[in-house]
């Protein structure tokens, strides 16, 4: 499996806190499958000021250490990025980091206040040459009111990550309800751990991929959990990633 969403690094946000708990992290990854994880620390204003060269030096050190330690976890870069003005241009720079320097990068949307212009915002995004990843929509506050719009900013070109510890009910509820909701409708694009640590956000997708199975059949679940992530590290247009979901795909445009 491929995990492209995770807080891997060591004290560079709210994730791991330190080295040790790092490689505790990527040993459970490895234990439950997966063989290439994206470092995908939060970029968010005033709060967590990660930048491009920051994080690449960063996965660099840590894949060192992991090599050393026998852990077989091959990392790329990424960046967990909340919306912010001149977005496109600090991509362009590298200021932001694209997952795996492809034309695909994460989008964290306000938890508790749905964003306006958002579809315009996407188009934009997708104008440029890039393609918005929009994480873990299940566990927005504002999701229950606002399904329609997430619906609307897909049609407009965004992807969709869940978290697989929403399919497997870790996050409670109504998560669960809207990831098997937008499972059903052919919304979703990728799973990703979203991990922070060994505990309750631990890095792990065996349970959501064979969750995902049991609904949606063993060739969806192969899809969002390694063929659609392993053509977003190859940057393959978003055409010729295998299976796109048909909804996403109706009316967008390919880059």
């Amino acid at each position: 499996m491929i995990d492209l969403h995770s807080h891997l690094l060591p004290g560079v946000d709210d994730g791991s806190p330190d080295l040790e708990v790092s490689l505790d992290m990527a040993r459970i990854a490895v234990a439950d499958g997966i063989r290439i994880m994206a470092c995908t620390p939060h970029i968010t204003p005033s709060l967590y000021e990660n930048d491009g060269a920051q994080i690449r030096e960063a996965v660099a050190a840590l894949a060192e250490r992991l090599l050393e330690a026998g852990v077989d976890l091959y990392l790329v870069t990424g960046a967990d990025v909340h919306l912010a003005p001149k977005l496109i241009e600090r991509i362009r720079s590298g200021r932001v980091p694209t997952v795996a320097d492809s034309r695909y990068f994460l989008l964290e949307a306000p938890h508790h206040v749905a964003p306006p212009r958002m579809e315009e915002v996407i188009r934009d995004f997708r104008s440029a040459g890039y393609v918005p990843i929009l994480t873990h929509p299940e566990r927005l506050s504002w999701i229950d009111a606002h399904y329609g719009y997430i619906k609307r900013m897909t049609a407009a070109g965004a992807w969709i990550q869940l978290t697989a510890g929403s399919i497997t009910g870790t996050f409670g509820h109504q998560p669960r309800y809207w990831s098997e909701r937008m499972l059903d409708e052919g919304l979703v694009h990728l799973i990703a751990t979203d991990a922070h640590n060994t505990g309750r956000r631990r890095p792990a997708m065996s349970k959501a991929r064979e969750a995902v199975a049991a609904r949606l059949g063993e060739a969806e679940a192969e899809n969002l959990c390694f063929a659609r992530p392993l053509g977003i590290v190859r940057n393959r247009a978003p055409a010729d990633i295998v299976a796109a979901p048909a909804f996403a795909a109706a009316g967008t445009a390919t880059t």
